[in-house]
């Protein structure tokens, strides 16, 4: 029997997890249908890789992956916001003068040193 966990999460801060003890040699589709999460959530449809990835412990697979114990599969939702696009916003929001490494400058030194 092997140990394994499914989550899923919704939205920010709200997770879906569940352990279940499994039989050796399953895949990752089938974990995913006996956890009961895809009938939970009906808004996951892994059959749109856009929207939808399967992951293990955050390293995208297939769902034919056949699971080891201890695995952790991850559903993960599409980003709405490039990372790098939201960084630069907020910097640009914030200003010079409070982010990062421009908010403690030394006495007499030139902004951002």
């Amino acid at each position: 029997m092997n140990s394994i966990t499914v989550m899923y999460s919704p939205a920010p801060r709200v997770v879906h997890e569940r352990v279940l003890a499994l039989n050796a040699g399953i895949t990752v589709m089938q974990a995913l249908q006996q956890s009961g999460l895809l009938a939970e959530c009906p808004e996951v449809d892994l059959s749109q890789p856009e929207a939808f990835m399967v992951c293990i412990w955050g390293k995208k697979t297939s769902p034919e992956h056949v699971l080891r114990d201890l695995d952790r599969i991850e559903i993960c939702r599409a980003l709405t916001v490039d990372p790098k696009v939201a960084r630069r916003e907020r910097f640009q929001k914030q200003g010079s003068s409070r982010a990062g490494l421009f908010s403690k400058r030394r006495e007499g030194a030139k902004p951002g040193y």
